[in-house]
């Protein structure tokens, strides 16, 4: 699928602390709660998925314990809804309420949990922007798979272990879709990484407020962002 493509200066972009701080700020200001803003991304991932993705590839998607997993559970619900072969690879054990709940309800959609199969699509909803440096073995393994795969790899948000240096063992995703607004440190990946944000459902006032213009969502929920530095 072709999505309206934008040219986006990077010094207009956020930086991961700003974007903590927006995110939130509208979750509590604006009686957005976590478990919206959940299924917002989660949807528009599966948005995404199924716009290039064909309906006999296997789907693979990676999630942890935290709300970026909780986000690539309900991408995992609606795509098998929509009759694709979905597979979770849960690189720890889901304890926290929320992505539990998600967990629960994408098995009962007929979402399986073998993660041991070959991916056509391969889905990095492992962490979140508030990741960590540096990763657990386990998930190294994970991403070294991953890496020398020939799936399609899609990150949400941004991509796990990647924190600005390519030099340090990240998932090398083919595309990101990030949330709500472009982030400063997708700016230092591949040229070659295609990078797309979505709507997450914050007002515009909210923007406003972090000195930003929201981007044109009204006209499509996900966009295409042409990266540019000056």
């Amino acid at each position: 699928m072709k999505y309206p493509e934008i040219e986006y200066v990077e010094e207009n972009a956020l930086e991961l602390d700003s974007f903590r701080e927006m995110d939130y700020f509208a979750v509590n200001n604006y009686n957005l709660t976590i478990e919206l803003m959940m299924e917002n991304a989660g949807l528009q991932l599966a948005n995404f998925i199924a716009g290039f993705a064909d309906i006999n590839q296997t789907i693979k998607i990676g999630v942890g314990n935290g709300n970026n997993g909780g986000g690539g559970l309900v991408a995992a619900r609606r795509l098998s809804a929509w009759g694709f072969n979905v597979y979770l690879d849960i690189f720890t054990k889901i304890t926290k309420s929320l992505p539990a709940a998600q967990l629960k309800r994408a098995l009962k959609f007929g979402v399986k949990t073998e993660a041991d199969i070959i991916a056509d699509v391969w889905v990095d909803a492992y962490l979140g922007f508030s990741q960590r440096l540096p990763l657990n073995q386990k998930l190294i393994a994970i991403i070294d798979k991953a890496n020398s795969s020939t799936a399609t790899k899609v990150s949400l948000d941004i991509p796990t272990g990647f924190l600005g240096d390519t030099n340090s063992p990240y998932f090398q995703s083919d595309k990101v879709i990030t949330l709500a607004a472009p982030k400063k440190v997708l700016y230092k990946l591949p040229a070659t990484t295609e990078i797309f944000v979505a709507d997450l459902g914050i007002p515009k006032e909210v923007y406003e407020k972090f000195g930003m213009e929201i981007p044109p969502f009204q006209n499509n929920n996900i966009i295409k962002i042409i990266p540019t530095k000056y």
